[in-house]
């Protein structure tokens, strides 16, 4: 089930991309891509925001809903800095199986 999921995630962030140099008024990537990384920060922070509103709430539809909002947003705020889903995923590989109080005590 890991790999169709992270295949979503990458056919998502490839469309993304394919939007960075599309019409801002033709496509809401391309919009948000054109104002800017900051810009993308602050929609990433609104989604995570309404996110944690509906968790809250004790909300499940909504809270998948959102999940979805603020995974978007993060892969936009990844594209308009250059990161890549695969540098992500190498980060998460070599934290797999540390203990994530052994993990944040070592930074």
């Amino acid at each position: 089930m890991a790999d169709v999921n992270s295949a979503v995630i990458d056919r998502l962030f490839k469309t993304i991309e394919t939007r960075q140099n599309a019409n801002p008024d033709a496509s809401y990537t391309a919009s948000l891509l054109a104002r800017g990384s900051s810009h993308c920060a602050r929609k990433l922070g609104e989604e995570a925001i309404e996110t944690v509103v509906a968790a809250v709430a004790e909300d499940k539809e909504a809270l998948v809903q959102e999940s979805a909002d603020l995974i978007y947003h993060l892969l936009v705020l990844w594209a308009s800095k250059d990161v890549q889903p695969s540098d992500v995923y190498s980060v998460l590989a070599q934290r797999e199986g540390t203990s994530g109080h052994d993990e944040k005590a070592s930074r």
